[in-house]
C-alpha cells in the first residue's frame, strides 16, 4: 500500500488574500511547478459561505488550439451559471471565430445571478498565439459581477495594464506562496511526523518554502526508521532533491506500483485499459484509484474516475527515470500507446506517440491520412505544430499536404500551391492502397484553392474519379475517404455553382450532404447545405414559375437551423446560406426582415476574407439599399463588389448582373459619363449578356434617349441575348415600359408592365420595379384593367412604404381600428376592380362591401378610394402584416 497522505493544512492568510482580490476584476497566481498553486485554489473555492459560482477550466499540456480552449471555457461557464439546459455546446468546426466566442461567453457571465468566478488553471499550457488577445478582451470585458483567476508557471503575455493601474488586478507571485517555518510544522503534525523543532526549521531552510518540496518530504518521512537522518542528508530545493524523493518514493512501493507508475508516464493522461496495455497486465484503475485516494500526485480528470493524470513535475520526474532504468523499452511504449489512440480515434495523441518512438515515416503517413479529419474537429493548429515536430531530415512528402491546408486555412495561396504540386507529385508515385486516397485530397484542396482565387474553369477534372467508393477496404479506410469525398464534393459543387455549372453543383451538394450525414460529419453536410441554398437559387432561376425563391428560402432556413443545432449559426460555414437567402428576401421586397439578416451575416464573416462570399454581401446589400431608393449607398456597396471582381482570376457567373446593376445605379446617379467610360471598357462578350443591355438602357433613359434604350433591350426582349435568368428579362420588360412612357406610348408601357407583372407573379418579384424606379408605371396600370392587381397593389406598398419620404413621414392613427373583413376589402382598393368585382373576390354580397367602404372612409376620415389608398399607404395598414 501507498504511504498516507499528508494532509493539507488551514493557509488562511493566502485564502483571505484571494477573497480580497475576488472584489477586483483577475487575480493572478504565477508561481513555478509545485508551487500550491492548485491546491490553494482548492481550499479556497472549498472554504464554506462562498456566495460566487466557480467556472474551472484545467488547460491541458501543449493546448494549440485555442478552440478547444473557448469551448472548454464556454462549457464550464454554462454548467456554473446553470445556463445549458441539457443544450450541447458548438461542435468544433474549421472556421472558428474567436471573438464571437469571446461576446458569447461575456453574456453568459453577464447572465448569471449572483456572480460568477472564472478559474483557468495551468494557462501557461495555452500555445495558440492568437488566444492571448482573445482571452486579454474577454478579462478586461468582464462583467460587474465576474471576477476570474488565473494560475501560470510563468507570466503569459497578457495585455493587463489597465487593470494594474486602477488597481482591478491582483497577483500571488512564488514568495507569497511559500511555506512559511510555522505552516511547515503544522504541516508535519497533520502528516503525524515525529520530528524535532530543530530538524522542522531545517527541513523548512532546505525546501525554502516550495510546497512540492514538502509535500515530497512527507511522503518520504512517513514511517521513515529515521526521519532526523533523513532531514540532515536532505540538501537542496530544486529538481535534483525531487529526482532524489521520486527515487526514494518508488523504492518503497510495491513493485506492480512503481512498474505502473514508470511506463504509464508517457501519456498526458491515462485510463485503466491504457495503462493496462501499457503494463501488460490487468488491474490497473484499481492502483490509479488507490494513488489518487493516497493523494500521491495523481488525480482523476473526470466525475466518474476512469481517466487520470499525473502532477506535471511528478510526470516528468517519472520519465526521467523510465529513461533512466527502461530506455530500451520507451520506443515500444510509445508504440502501444500510438496503437491505442489511433484505434479510438484520438489521432493528435497517435501522431505525438508515434513522433515520439522515432517512427517518422509512421508519423507522416498518419498525420497525412488524417490531416482532414483533425481540421474538420478544429484542431488546425495542433495539426501544424505537429508537422513542425518533425525534424529537418525527416521532412516527409506526405507532409506538402498537412503543410497546404494550413496555408489555405491562413489564406496563403502561393505557398498552399507550391505545397500542392509537391503532394500532387508523391500521390502520383505513392503505393495503390494509399493513392487514390492522396488524389483526392490533393484534388480537394485544389478545388478550395480555386475558389479562393476565383480561378475555376478545368480544376472540375480534377476530380473526375468523385464516383462511388473503392469496395473491399477497412472501416478506417471507408472513414477516412469519406470524408475527404464529401469535402471534395462540397468544393465540387461550390466551385460549379459559382461557374453556373448546374444542375452538376445541386446533385454534387446534394450527395456531399448526404455522405457527410452518413458518416457523422455535421460541419460538412452544413457546408453543403449552405452552397446548396446558394446553387439552388440559380437552378430553377430560369424560367418563372419555378418558384426559385421561396425553395431557395426554405434550403437556406434548413441548412441555418441544423447550423444553430451546432452552435454555427454566426460562423462562416453558414454564410452562404445567410447571404442567400437575404438576396432572397430583397427580390422579394422583404428589406426590413433582410437588413435584420444582413447584420448576421456580417457577424458570420468577420472572420472570413474570401473575396468570393464578401462580393455576395457587397452585392446583396447594394440590392437592399437600391430597393430602397438609398441609390447612393448602393452605389458604394456596388463599387465594393466590383473591386472584388477585380482580385478573382477567371469569369464569374455573377459579374455581369453585378456590373450591370453598377452602370445603372451610376445613370440614375447623373453619373452617365462614368456609366459610358466602364461600358466601353468592358469586351463584347459581356457587352453582349442581357444584363449589360439593361444597363445601357439605363444609361439611355438617363440621358434622354428612350428610342436608344428600346435599341438596347431588342436582343433581350426577343430573347437572343443570353441572360443570367428571367429576373433580367423583367427588368428589360420595365426599362421598356419606362422607354415607352418617355415616347409617350401608354399603352405600350402599360402592356411591357404588365408582362413584367406576369413574369413576376409566380415568386411574387418585388425588387425589380423598385431598382428600376417603375412607381409611376404601375400607379398608371392601376386605371386600367389587369390579370395582376393584387401583385401590384403588393409592390406599390412595398415601394411607398420604403421609400425614404415615407419612413420621415409622420401619420396620425386611424379614428378606429380596421375590422378584419374591412382590411379584406381595403386590400382591393388600389386595383381597378369595381365593388361587384370586389365583392366575387371576396365571395360576399354588394351590400357587405359597400357597408365595408363607409366605415373605411370614416375611420381613415377620407372621402373617396384614392384617397382611402393614399392615407392607408401612410399608415401601412397595405402591408403584408396587416393583411387578415
Amino acid at each position: 500500500m501507498p504511504p498516507a497522505a499528508p494532509r493539507l493544512i488551514d493557509r488562511d492568510d493566502l485564502v483571505a488574500a484571494l477573497d480580497r482580490a475576488a472584489a477586483g476584476k483577475v487575480t493572478v497566481i504565477s508561481a513555478p511547478a509545485g508551487s500550491g498553486k492548485t491546491t490553494l485554489l482548492r481550499a479556497w473555492a472549498d472554504r464554506p459561505g462562498r456566495s460566487r459560482r466557480l467556472a474551472f477550466v484545467q488547460v491541458p499540456r501543449g493546448q494549440q488550439d485555442a478552440q478547444q480552449f473557448w469551448l472548454a471555457l464556454l462549457g464550464a461557464v454554462r454548467r456554473a451559471t446553470g445556463a445549458d439546459g441539457g443544450a450541447a455546446l458548438p461542435a468544433a468546426t474549421p472556421d472558428f471565430d474567436a471573438s464571437a466566442m469571446v461576446d458569447r461567453v461575456l453574456s453568459e457571465m453577464a447572465d448569471a445571478h449572483g456572480g460568477v468566478t472564472l478559474v483557468i488553471d495551468d494557462l501557461h499550457e495555452l500555445l495558440s498565439p492568437e488566444a492571448p488577445t482573445q482571452l486579454t478582451r474577454l478579462l478586461t470585458s468582464l462583467p460587474p459581477q465576474a471576477h476570474a483567476i488565473l494560475t501560470m508557471r510563468h507570466d503569459v503575455r497578457l495585455r493587463l495594464h489597465r487593470l494594474r493601474l486602477t488597481g482591478e488586478l491582483d497577483e500571488i507571485r512564488a514568495a507569497d506562496l511559500r511555506f512559511s517555518e510555522r505552516e511547515t510544522r503544522a504541516l508535519l503534525d497533520a502528516s503525524g511526523i515525529a520530528l524535532s523543532d530543530s530538524g522542522a526549521a531545517l527541513l523548512h531552510r532546505r525546501t525554502e518554502g516550495w510546497a512540492a518540496g514538502l509535500r515530497l518530504a512527507t511522503l518520504s518521512l512517513a514511517g521513515h526508521p529515521d526521519p532526523e537522518r533523513f532531514v540532515a542528508e536532505f540538501s537542496g530545493s530544486d529538481r535534483t532533491v525531487a529526482e532524489y524523493l521520486i527515487a526514494e518514493m518508488l523504492e518503497r512501493r510495491p513493485p506492480d506500483v512503481q512498474d505502473l507508475l514508470l511506463r504509464t508516464s508517457l501519456p498526458d493522461r491515462v485510463n485503466g485499459e491504457l495503462a493496462d496495455l501499457l503494463t501488460g497486465r490487468p488491474g490497473s484503475e484499481q492502483i490509479l484509484l488507490g494513488l489518487e485516494d493516497a493523494n500521491a500526485f495523481v488525480e482523476s480528470l473526470d466525475p466518474e474516475r476512469t481517466w487520470f493524470r499525473y502532477h506535471h513535475l511528478f510526470a516528468d520526474l517519472l520519465r526521467l527515470e523510465l529513461r533512466r532504468t527502461l530506455p530500451e523499452e520507451v520506443p515500444a511504449l510509445h508504440r502501444r500507446a500510438a496503437g491505442w489512440f489511433t484505434s479510438r480515434g484520438q489521432v493528435a495523441e497517435a501522431v505525438r506517440h508515434t513522433q515520439a518512438a522515432g517512427d517518422w515515416a509512421d508519423a507522416a503517413r498518419l498525420l497525412a491520412d488524417h490531416a482532414f479529419s483533425l481540421a474538420l474537429d478544429g484542431q488546425a493548429q495542433t495539426m501544424q505544430a505537429l508537422v513542425r515536430a518533425f525534424p529537418p531530415g525527416e521532412d516527409r512528402p506526405e507532409l506538402a499536404l498537412v503543410r497546404a491546408m494550413g496555408d489555405l486555412g491562413q489564406g496563403r495561396l502561393d505557398q498552399a500551391a507550391a505545397h500542392l504540386a509537391v503532394a500532387e507529385t508523391y500521390a502520383a508515385t505513392a503505393p495503390p492502397e494509399r493513392r487514390r486516397r492522396l488524389g483526392t485530397a490533393v484534388a480537394s484542396l485544389r478545388l478550395s484553392l480555386a475558389r479562393r482565387r476565383g480561378h475555376l474553369a478545368g480544376v472540375v477534372e480534377h476530380v473526375r474519379f468523385l464516383g462511388s467508393p473503392v469496395s473491399g477496404r477497412s472501416d478506417e479506410d471507408i472513414a477516412l475517404d469519406s470524408d475527404l469525398r464529401a469535402m471534395a464534393l462540397m468544393n465540387l459543387g461550390t466551385a460549379e455553382a459559382w461557374s453556373l455549372g448546374l444542375p452538376d453543383a445541386v446533385r454534387h451538394l446534394r450527395e456531399g450532404a448526404v455522405l457527410a450525414r452518413e458518416t457523422g460529419r455535421p460541419y460538412l453536410e452544413v457546408g453543403c447545405l449552405a452552397q446548396l441554398g446558394f446553387a439552388h437559387i440559380f437552378h430553377g432561376a430560369d424560367l418563372p414559375g419555378a418558384g426559385a425563391f421561396t425553395a431557395t428560402q426554405r434550403q437556406c432556413r434548413e441548412a441555418i437551423e441544423l447550423a444553430e443545432r451546432h452552435g454555427w449559426g454566426t460562423e462562416p460555414v453558414i454564410a452562404p446560406a445567410l447571404v442567400t437567402l437575404v438576396g432572397t428576401m430583397a427580390w422579394l421586397g422583404e428589406f426590413d426582415e433582410g437588413e435584420r439578416w444582413l447584420r448576421r451575416t456580417e457577424r458570420a464573416l468577420r472572420t472570413d476574407t474570401g473575396p468570393d462570399i464578401r462580393l455576395l454581401l457587397h452585392q446583396t446589400a447594394a440590392m437592399l439599399h437600391a430597393g430602397r431608393g438609398r441609390r447612393r449607398e448602393a452605389l458604394e456597396e456596388f463599387r465594393a463588389a466590383e473591386h472584388l471582381v477585380s482580385r478573382l482570376e477567371g469569369s464569374q457567373a455573377l459579374a455581369s448582373q453585378m456590373t450591370g446593376w453598377l452602370l445603372a445605379t451610376q445613370a440614375r446617379l447623373g453619373l452617365s459619363a462614368e456609366a459610358r467610360a466602364a461600358l466601353a471598357a468592358l469586351d463584347d462578350e459581356r457587352a453582349g449578356s442581357g444584363e449589360i443591355r439593361n444597363a445601357r438602357a439605363a444609361i439611355c433613359l438617363a440621358e434622354g434617349d428612350p428610342a436608344g434604350a428600346l435599341d438596347a433591350l431588342h436582343d433581350v426582349l426577343g430573347g437572343t441575348a443570353p441572360v443570367l435568368g428571367y429576373v433580367t428579362v423583367i427588368e428589360a420588360h420595365l426599362l421598356a415600359g419606362l422607354a415607352h412612357r418617355e415616347l409617350g406610348h401608354q399603352r405600350a408601357a402599360n402592356q411591357a408592365t404588365e408582362r413584367a407583372l406576369a413574369l413576376a407573379e409566380p415568386d411574387r418579384l418585388v425588387l425589380p420595379f423598385a431598382m428600376t424606379g417603375s412607381q409611376e408605371l404601375l400607379e398608371a396600370l392601376l386605371r386600367h384593367r389587369t390579370a395582376h392587381g393584387a401583385l401590384l397593389a403588393d409592390i406599390l406598398d412595398v415601394l411607398y412604404d420604403s421609400s425614404p419620404a415615407a419612413a420621415e413621414q409622420p401619420s396620425s392613427p386611424p379614428t378606429a381600428e380596421l375590422s378584419p373583413g374591412e382590411l379584406r376589402v381595403l386590400r382591393y382598393l388600389p386595383t381597378n376592380l369595381s365593388r361587384p368585382e370586389i365583392a366575387g373576390e371576396l365571395s360576399v354580397s354588394l351590400n357587405t362591401v359597400s357597408t365595408h367602404l363607409r366605415s373605411i372612409y370614416a375611420k381613415l376620415q377620407v372621402r373617396d378610394r384614392s384617397s382611402a389608398v393614399r392615407r392607408a399607404r401612410e399608415l401601412r395598414l397595405l402591408a403584408a402584416r396587416h393583411r387578415p
